[in-house]
């Protein structure tokens, strides 16, 4: 495990704890996480690289794209946090974005992750 200032400073923001909800369940590069969320690539892949140093990301390198995901290892933890926070979803336009989003994977720039699949 990370060290604890880390790791809750890792969930401290909003927009990272969006990033954090999206990433639970599939990989997603910079790219599509900056579509979902509407912002631009540079500040989304700021918030990605301090949950990454925080230790909870595991990723894949497809070609020049990087696919992130909740490390699996942490999964229970967050599960567990959502229960008692009463968050069980991200929110309806990320998840509704993401969904759009995904669909569009492959006619995209983003080839999808091989092995951070499932």
């Amino acid at each position: 495990m990370t060290k604890p200032v880390e790791f809750f400073r890792a969930l401290a923001d909003e927009t990272r704890w969006r990033i954090i909800r999206l990433v639970m369940d599939r990989a997603m590069c910079v790219c599509e996480l900056a579509d979902i969320l509407e912002m631009p690539q540079s500040s989304v892949s700021s918030h990605v690289q301090i949950i990454r140093k925080a230790g909870l990301l595991e990723s894949e390198t497809c070609g020049k794209w990087t696919y992130f995901r909740i490390d699996r290892s942490h999964l229970p933890l967050f599960r567990s946090v959502l229960r008692h926070l009463g968050d069980p979803l991200p929110a309806p336009a990320d998840t509704l974005r993401a969904e759009q989003r995904l669909c569009r994977r492959a006619s995209s720039c983003c080839p999808g992750p091989v092995r951070l699949v499932n």
